[in-house]
């Protein structure tokens, strides 16, 4: 019986142990990815790059555009982000009379960049 007790004992430990060591990678990796937001808010706020509060309004933004729909609920709007991103790069390709830029053909942005923006975007 205290055989049993003991193995029973050491199976919920090695269990709880390895719970424990599996939360290690998310937040490692939900501080890279912190940092990999705080990149895209940087580049969409900054007017020789990203400039998106010259048209969309942002929360946190100042001056911001009313051109453009406002930034809010993205998941929501986009629950597909690479769709939310193609339209961040070339939103032409869905609306060929958009005046937004088309980010990528014209290189305005790099796909690096395109990316932090689209993460940041899809934070709002």
């Amino acid at each position: 019986m205290r055989r049993t007790a003991h193995l029973i004992k050491t199976s919920v430990s090695a269990t709880v142990l390895m719970g424990c060591l599996g939360m290690i990678v998310p937040l490692t990796a939900s501080a890279a990815d912190a940092a990999e937001i705080a990149k895209g808010k940087e580049l969409a706020f900054d007017r020789k790059k990203g400039n998106c509060l010259a048209c969309h309004y942002i929360e946190g933004g100042t001056l911001a555009g009313n051109i453009g729909p406002p930034l809010v609920a993205m998941k929501a709007r986009f629950p597909d982000y690479e769709k939310m991103k193609a339209q961040i790069a070339d939103p032409r390709t869905q609306n060929p009379n958009t005046i937004m830029i088309p980010f990528g053909p014209h290189k305005v942005l790099t796909a690096e960049e395109i990316e932090l923006v689209s993460q940041f975007i899809y934070t709002l």
